[in-house]
């Protein structure tokens, strides 16, 4: 999920719009008919990733290629961040690539990829979106990274290593996140149902604003942070909150909500951008507590 923050171009409403009615050859048309802009590379970008979600890579691929070579053509002249669209464009593009080539059993060199793009794009607003795909194939099997844990809300987070021998669910929310606030009663219910063999842990982090989008120092945005965790968190009184960029990037958590599953070993057994059923998650508490 996006910050709200972020207001979409009527090109790329109507090209989602058309690719959520299955009319691509439309998409496509209107995205041509734009021209050579950001906005229609961050267009086409979306075009690509329907293309994943629909499994056909080769077709995913050769759009990411075409938004990439738009979005390069424009990097010449300005940086990735001066740009609202160009950071979605290039995002999904190095996304895509890589995910059809782990999909096509291309996983040796999708990893390296990625790395490579996390370097010539390290300081940038992609980076977490980088590292998040790059965790996405290969994090689950290693042991989970520490977490920052200098600045927090409600209760001092424990560390991870004073966590072995119980379940550990990592639970990355914004105070903006609709979808993090829908997952609430899930963990919550995961939480009765495991109780002292399951620790829940939710990090969050500042993003500039509050309410309305209203820019605010970080005193003020924390204060305004730990009312929306005591509103809409109330059913999980107990997690912890980490409060550090450097969790995010660690574990590339560009989508809200992020849900990483640890097993009492420390060793990562799931990780999932984006909201998970009660029903999958708790299969999954229980296959990591019965290994």
């Amino acid at each position: 999920m996006l910050p709200v923050l972020f207001l979409y171009g009527s090109l790329i409403n109507d090209v989602r719009t058309l690719i959520a009615a299955n009319n691509l050859t439309a998409a496509q048309q209107a995205v041509h008919a734009a021209g050579n802009t950001p906005e229609a590379a961050a267009a086409l970008s979306w075009m690509a990733r329907a293309e994943l979600e629909k499994k056909d890579y080769a077709r995913a691929d050769r759009l990411a290629s075409q938004t990439r070579t738009m979005a390069d053509a424009f990097l010449r002249a300005r940086k990735l961040d001066a740009d609202p669209y160009l950071p979605t464009a290039v995002g999904a593009a190095i996304e895509v690539h890589a995910q059809a080539l782990a999909a096509e059993g291309e996983r040796a060199e999708a990893i390296p990829y990625l790395q490579q793009q996390l370097r010539l794009f390290a300081g940038t607003s992609i980076t977490e979106r980088i590292r998040k795909n790059i965790n996405l194939l290969g994090m689950e099997g290693k042991p989970a990274p520490a977490l920052e844990e200098s600045e927090w809300l409600g209760t001092r987070p424990p560390s991870l290593a004073s966590l072995r021998g119980r379940a550990v669910l990592l639970f990355f929310w914004a105070h903006w996140c609709v979808d993090c606030k829908a997952e609430v009663p899930v963990l919550a219910d995961l939480e009765k149902k495991f109780g002292a063999r399951l620790a829940i842990i939710g990090p969050t982090r500042f993003y500039g604003y509050v309410a309305g989008g209203e820019e605010a120092p970080p005193a003020v945005e924390k204060q305004y942070i730990d009312r929306v965790r005591r509103e809409f968190y109330a059913a999980l009184p107990g997690m912890p909150a980490p409060l550090s960029s450097a969790n995010f990037q660690t574990y590339g958590s560009s989508t809200t909500p992020t849900l990483v599953l640890i097993d009492p070993n420390g060793i990562v057994r799931f990780y999932h951008p984006g909201a998970v059923s009660e029903l999958e998650l708790a299969n999954r508490v229980q296959a990591v507590l019965s290994r």
